[in-house]
Order: C-alpha cells, then structure tokens, then sequence
C-alpha cells in the first residue's frame, strides 16, 4: 500500500467512496473513520500495524479524499447517510471502530444505533456536546478561530477563499512537521474554494451549547448509550491534546464500561500523524486479546 495510492471505489447512493483496503478477507473487519480535513490517508501507518489480524477497511467520507463531491450540504448527517450506505455495500456485518475528529461521532452514533454491529471501539480526540465554548479547545487562540469560522461570512472567507484548515490547522496540529509530499495528499482534493465547502461545514456542525441542535441532541444520546455500553473500548490521549486533555480522558475512560486508556507523550490533535506505529500496535494488541 502506497502512500499516494489510488484508492478502491464503490457506488455509494448517488456518488462514489473511495477507501483503502489492507488484510485478509475474513479476519475480523477493523473499520477506521478519520475526521476534517483528512481522508483515509491519515490511517496509513496504523493500518500497516493491524493487518496482521484484522481486514482492515478505511473509507474517505463523502466530499473527502478521493470519494466524489454530490450535491449535498455535508452535515453530520450526510456523512451518516454515505457511511450506512457504504457499510452495506461491503457488506460489513460487525467491526471493530477506530476513529478520531468527526470519525468519532459517526462512531457513537452508529454505535447506539447498532450496538451488536461493534465489536469494539477504539477512539481518539474525540467530538462531544460541549455546553461552552470553553469546553471545546486545550487553546484560547483556537477556539477564537473556531468561532470566526462560524460567523458568516468570515467563516467562507477563512477556509474556502484562504484555505485556513489545511494550510494552518492541520499541519499547526501535528508535532512533528508533515513533508510536501504528505502536504501534497492532503491539498490533493481541495484545490478550489467550492471544493472546500466539505471543510467548512463540519466546524458549523460542533455541537457547543446546544448549537446545532440537532446534532447536539443527537450526539447527546449517543454519549448516553456509549456510557452504558458494555463492548471493550480503547482511547487514546496525548499532552496536550486538543480536543482532549490528559485529565479529561483520564475521568472519561474511567466513566465508561472497559475502557482502557493508553497516554501516547506529545500529541495535539492529529495523532496518528505523530504515533501511528504505536497506535496500530496498541490496535492490534487490542483485537488479538478483545
């Protein structure tokens, strides 16, 4: 599996979603969700990892990646719809999740949703109601400009005209410095501003105080199923994370039924860009003995 690779494709409703594909057919399906503005090319070095005992399968979400562009507005409930959709064309009957960002929410929700579908879930830097906006980011200067992209106008302005969120975001958080090349994949589907509109809508859907509120209730169930939930679960946290500091997923993971937490040292958001051999490693050491 190359870096660069073109990818698999399948028709999923009315477009197509690419997705990599590593293991053998018959193991079990371990299932990676990655978040905004990534694709399955984030997932590279885990998936090396957990081959050796899991199909691994890594879709990019719709507007992502190499997947198509359909008209559609890319809410938190589109990408529903293209996963379901995507998981019933593979024919994907129970998995493993793993997922980060955006991955996690459609995790939870599909979890609650489907909980005899999970065979475990793994997860990190993970989306959650916020009830402020305090609650959202380890930094003050991110969540100012979380909340630029949220303001009309401004927001357009910021990720599709000046290309913010991959210019800046992703690479501000990742430790270690991505290479052209591995920028090159990342700018690869967002060369123009209405390219971008998949970027800009998902900081729209973040469920903080209450806003959007459908997400927000929606989220909110899933959250209450995944604390009653009795499948093993795995988290990763780093320091100082961004969406999850060191403390907070100490007290989540001890909130939930056989959950295990693993502290990969420094990390912001985009973990598997710095860990990813020790977070496929940690992945295959969990279904082996799940």
């Amino acid at each position: 599996m190359t870096d660069d690779m073109t990818l698999a494709k399948c028709d999923v409703l009315d477009a197509s979603m690419a997705y990599r594909e590593l293991g053998r057919h018959g193991d079990p399906v371990a299932l990676f969700l990655h978040g905004n503005p990534t694709s399955s090319y984030i997932w590279r070095r885990v998936m090396t990892e957990v081959a050796p005992v899991a199909h691994c399968i890594a879709p990019d979400l719709i507007g992502f990646g190499q997947s198509s562009k359909p008209a559609c507005e890319y809410r938190f409930f589109d990408h529903v719809r293209y996963l379901d959709a995507f998981i019933a064309n593979r024919g994907i009957e129970s998995a493993y999740l793993i997922a980060q960002d955006w991955g996690t929410a459609l995790a939870f929700h599909l979890a609650a949703r489907r909980p005899e579908f999970v065979r475990g879930l793994i997860f990190m830097e993970f989306i959650r109601p916020m009830a402020s906006w305090q609650d959202f980011h380890q930094s003050q200067s991110a969540r100012d400009l979380f909340r630029r992209f949220r303001t009309p106008g401004e927001g357009e302005q910021l990720i599709l005209e000046q290309n913010v969120f991959i210019e800046r975001v992703l690479p501000g958080s990742i430790e270690r410095q991505l290479t052209e090349a591995e920028m090159a994949v990342y700018r690869a589907p967002f060369q123009t501003p209405e390219s971008r509109r998949p970027i800009w809508r998902l900081p729209n859907e973040l469920p903080i105080a209450g806003e959007p509120a459908d997400v927000w209730q929606t989220l909110s169930a899933a959250h209450s199923a995944l604390a009653g939930s009795d499948y093993p679960k795995l988290l990763f946290a780093a320091e100082p994370g961004a969406l999850v500091s060191r403390d907070y997923a100490e007290r989540y993971a001890a909130s939930l039924k056989g959950c295990r937490l693993v502290h990969l040292g420094r990390g912001r958001h985009y973990l598997q860009e710095d860990h990813g051999t020790t977070i496929g490693r940690e992945v295959a050491a969990f279904i082996s003995t799940a």
